[in-house]
């Protein structure tokens, strides 16, 4: 089966194209990521801009296009919180379906981190615990564009999850509105992310395995120096540094694209204070994240069919 996830998010149309068989993982074909650079389009009432929309409806035209030129036969079109939360979603929706024939459709941003957890708890395999044993618990944090998600639990579905309207680009729209920042904004962001947090910190299990999935926490565990894990430590030496810095600067640090340094400070902070609302000092980063979940599900349906 050749399948394809088109993940439309905040900073890219990011299409998976893959090569499936039930009971093995998704051998990855070709990718295209075109930008839509939707993160500062958005209105005082919560509407994407006209030129927004039309840079929206280009990327999808093209990475659809390309969807078909690798015959894919199962596309799988997701429009993430930045697009599903807009006030104008129902006129983008008719627009892309009118230039391209396919139907975005949206998950909850709960039901995102359920699909997420997924993806992790496959991409862990026999590392989550002994051959035999039962799965170990496992907390799963992810930083996107306009929400945050968490979640945990011991098997393939959690039993907590939770999103949160705390994304790196909303965060940075709404309250960091300077670059280099301002402290007391930096600092507001950090207070408002450990109130909407704390809430939820009951619900991690003891002993849970602690892993991170998204662009976000890939490209802080670059620029801390680490690849595969990021520590509440590294984001504190960073933090004011990042402060500090204009947007340019940032994206010379290592493996951060120029379309998301804007939104790295952001990211940076919500991710310090998440990790010490939850009392956790280190997370592991996961290649693995709502495209490749969504892939599994649906080889999994159509497995059972």
């Amino acid at each position: 089966m050749r399948l394809a996830v088109l993940d439309v998010g905040s900073n890219t149309a990011h299409l998976h194209v893959v090569d499936a068989h039930p009971g093995g993982p998704p051998q990855s074909v070709f990718r295209l990521k075109a930008p839509t650079l939707l993160a500062d389009s958005v209105d005082a009432d919560g509407a994407l801009s006209d030129e927004a929309v039309d840079r929206l409806v280009s990327a999808i035209t093209e990475t659809v296009d390309a969807s078909r030129r690798h015959a894919v036969t199962d596309l799988i079109p997701l429009a993430t919180a930045t697009i599903r939360d807009a006030t104008n979603v129902e006129e983008i929706r008719d627009r892309v379906r009118e230039v391209t024939g396919i139907e975005l459709r949206s998950l909850s941003g709960e039901d995102e981190a359920r699909v997420t957890f997924l993806a992790v708890r496959r991409w862990l395999g026999d590392s989550s615990g002994a051959p035999g044993a039962p799965a170990a618990p496992l907390l799963l944090l992810d930083i996107g564009g306009a929400t945050t998600e968490i979640a945990a639990g011991s098997g393939e579905q959690p039993g907590f999850a939770v999103s949160l309207p705390l994304g790196a680009a909303r965060i940075t729209r709404t309250m960091l509105p300077c670059h280099p920042a301002r402290r007391r904004d930096v600092e507001a962001v950090h207070r408002h992310v450990l109130r909407s947090v704390r809430p939820y910190a009951s619900a991690v299990p003891a002993g849970a395995l602690q892993v991170a999935t998204s662009k976000t926490f890939k490209q802080l565990a670059r620029v801390a120096g680490a690849e595969g894990r990021l520590t509440l430590r590294g984001l504190h030496d960073w933090i004011p540094r990042l402060t500090a810095m204009r947007p340019e600067e940032r994206a010379a640090l290592p493996g951060v694209a120029a379309s998301r340094s804007r939104q790295l400070l952001a990211g940076a902070v919500i991710a310090a204070a998440t990790m010490e609302a939850l009392d956790i000092d280190h997370v592991d980063v996961c290649p693995w994240a709502l495209r490749e979940g969504l892939l599994l599900r649906r080889i999994t349906e159509l497995s059972h069919s």
